[in-house]
């Protein structure tokens, strides 16, 4: 019986089989331009395409494709066969070097933030070796970087793996200053908890909001919801666990490290956590693991909700990304060890992380905004839109007595006692997890809880790689010419903990006076919305420290700022429309529909009997065409809102139009039609309810 060992990576062209396919001197240059940057021979392009091929038209691919990111925030490929004519007649596969190295897609038609002008179609991919090629279906996957004809990035793994060299770069310099001469690199890793809903896609079918939109636009809410907790961790119904077993399947033969799997809060919400890998890897894993979860549901009859707000009442979804920082040689710089307090080179890089997270902040927000993640933030499930840090007891008490130049306690280790003697015994953790903190330190990484289920993580850790990277050149400068080199250290991180200890916040992030502290005492930022945040990615400190690591030139930065908000007013103005039509077109003539039914029925029984007075059908139908008035009356409003946003001078005052009006038209909108949701029977609603959709797998 084959094993998941035995298919584990089966349609990866990974290390396993460069071994086996490539002669040593190619595998070996290969290896070297991986694990060091150093440039690609075409010589060994032309080695590894010929072994590719091979390897993959064995395992059953006609075809290959450029597989990128470009700034939709889904994927891109366009597929070419490997025939090409033979002089008998038939056919050869063939693949080359150059063809592996580069692509050429029209660009047209992908955003650019005015990058180029829309006639300027040429753009170019470009292999990323660091990342395994991939067979999916019969398509040969090879991922790429994507840029324009001008050498802009017009994707996201471009500016990733820039950030990636940056903090490379940087680390290596506090590494050497400590005497480590051996490191050859220093990456980030990731480890992104993906949450998602599965609904019945028959029910999916009848709700245009959710096929508009992604989200339900409309619901009264249920009888019961996520009220008892008894759907977190609970057991597993065999519908959705033959859709998990799949899953993993088809997520282990592409090498991903799907982990772990468990139901969620609200019911029909689930989870799957893989095991931590390189940044660029795991960003290219999880565009794959959403793809997959989608194709999976839909062979067991069931559609993957990936919006980060689907179901107003219950919790959303997020997609946690737990980071950290490593050598090539799998020292972790963010372990504390057994003495933390004694270990400098630990307490440099932790500082370098609260000083990226205090001075870029906004930069960390502005990553994970969009109009889903809006509708998120700030709820019971998700850490407010104020981003603070998380250390916990121990760490908190490591730093109070280095600021204070007082000496170090240490935290007793306390052993759990559960009171019955068969049970094991264990040592408690120095600290308790806290789950409302935005960017939490978790044991040896940090676990940045803001980002949205739909992002592409490459967004987050763009920023968080450069902001960290930032903070460790500062501190290379200083210490590179200091004459004390342990008195400078010293001091720098002492400084940096006087000059960034209001970012660290071991409380509770949901507590509303938390937000006012936060705010008007620890002069925190409180960028609520998606417009409030992204105009922040044109504030010159920001720009400066993007483009002087070479992460984004500064047509690039602008470029994200006009993208971003773009795709925020495009989708809240899809959600608008498709409000206006179902109430228009459904809402209003189930609900009147229903008032005609009960007025006959009162008319019958009076027929039947003078004497009856019929007073709840007289109610009932009164409230009834009220709420059909008020229905009407507030979608006009709305198409009136969105009529206005054609006077918006720029993308700018569009975006902050919506916020401040179209949004608000929608709840009103929603308020009348949820109501009358209440009110009318079932038979007459047109479509699935909440109580259906988040109870409807059985």
């Amino acid at each position: 019986m084959e094993t998941v060992k035995d298919y584990f990576g089966s349609l990866v062209f990974d290390d396993r089989v460069m071994k086996a396919t490539l002669s040593a001197k190619v595998y070996a240059s290969l290896k070297k331009t991986i694990d060091e940057g150093t440039e690609l021979d075409i010589g060994v392009a032309n080695a590894v395409a010929a072994a590719i091929k091979d390897w993959a038209v064995a395992k059953g691919a006609t075809h290959y494709t450029h597989w990128f990111q470009p700034l939709t925030g889904i994927t891109a490929e366009k597929h070419d066969s490997f025939i090409s004519p033979s002089p008998d007649g038939g056919v050869i596969m063939e693949f080359s070097g150059k063809e592996l190295i580069k692509g050429e897609p029209d660009a047209s038609s992908f955003p650019s933030g005015g990058l180029r002008a829309t006639f300027e179609a040429r753009g170019y991919t470009a292999w990323d070796p660091t990342s395994y090629a991939f067979i999916k279906g019969k398509t040969l996957c090879i991922p790429t970087a994507f840029c324009s004809y001008g050498g802009h990035a017009l994707d996201k793994k471009t500016p990733l793996l820039r950030s990636m060299e940056a903090l490379n770069k940087q680390a290596l310099r506090i590494l050497r200053l400590f005497g480590n001469n051996s490191a050859k690199c220093v990456r980030s890793s990731v480890g992104p908890e993906q949450e998602y809903f599965l609904i019945p896609e028959e029910m999916y079918e009848q709700r245009p909001d959710l096929r508009f939109t992604g989200r339900t636009l409309f619901g009264a809410k249920p009888p019961k919801g996520q009220e008892m907790d008894d759907h977190y961790f609970g057991v597993i119904k065999p519908r959705v666990a033959a859709f998990m077993e799949e899953l993993n399947n088809e997520l282990w033969k592409l090498g991903i490290l799907a982990k772990t799997e468990h139901n969620e809060v609200a019911p029909a919400q689930h989870e799957l956590a893989p095991i931590y890998t390189t940044t660029n890897i795991a960003t290219d894993h999880n565009q794959l693991t959403m793809e997959i979860m989608q194709k999976v549901a839909a062979k067991h009859g069931l559609v993957c909700l990936l919006h980060e707000k689907p179901f107003a009442g219950v919790n959303g979804s997020g997609k946690h990304n737990n980071w950290s920082i490593a050598t090539d040689s799998g020292q972790n710089l963010l372990s504390p060890g057994e003495t933390p307090y004694e270990n400098a080179q630990f307490l440099l890089f932790l500082c370098a992380v609260i000083k990226a997270v205090d001075d870029y902040q906004d930069l960390l927000r502005i990553s994970v905004a969009t109009a889903g993640n809006d509708h998120r933030l700030g709820a019971n499930e998700a850490p407010p839109a104020v981003v603070s840090v998380f250390l916990g007891d121990e760490l908190n008490a490591v730093l109070e007595a280095i600021e204070t130049d007082t000496p170090y306690k240490g935290i007793e280790k306390t052993q759990m006692k559960l009171g019955v003697d068969v049970l094991p015994k264990f040592n408690r953790d120095t600290t308790d997890r806290n789950r409302t903190s935005p960017f939490a330190f978790t044991g040896n990484k940090f676990e940045f809880r803001m980002l949205g289920s739909s992002n592409s993580i490459a967004c987050a850790n763009i920023m968080l790689n450069t902001a960290v990277a930032e903070s460790l050149k500062i501190y290379a400068d200083r210490l590179e010419g200091a004459e004390n080199f342990e008195k400078t250290l010293h001091e720098m991180i002492r400084k940096t903990i006087r000059d960034h200890k209001h970012i660290i916040f071991n409380g509770n992030g949901y507590d509303d006076s938390w937000i006012k502290e936060a705010t008007e005492k620890r002069g925190l930022m409180n960028l609520r919305t998606t417009p409030d945040a992204i105009p922040h990615i044109l504030d010159k400190k920001n720009v400066d420290m993007l483009t002087s690591h070479g992460v984004f030139s500064e047509a690039e930065i602008r470029s994200r700022y006009e993208i971003t908000l773009e795709n925020y007013c495009k989708t809240v103005i899809i959600e608008a429309n498709t409000m206006t039509s179902m109430a228009k077109t459904q809402i209003i003539p189930a609900v009147e529909a229903y008032a005609a039914s009960v007025a006959k029925s009162a008319f019958a029984k009076k027929e039947l009997d003078d004497t009856l007075a019929c007073s709840f059908e007289k109610g009932l139908v009164r409230k009834l065409s009220a709420l059909t008035d008020r229905i009407a009356a507030k979608a006009e409003e709305l198409e009136n809102a969105l009529i206005v946003l054609h006077n918006a001078k720029d993308i700018g005052e569009e975006s902050e139009m919506i916020r401040d009006t179209v949004l608000e038209k929608m709840s009103e909108l929603r308020i009348p039609c949820d109501e009358a949701e209440t009110l009318t029977a079932k038979s007459y609603w047109p479509f699935p309810t909440y109580g259906d959709l988040l109870f409807g797998v059985k």
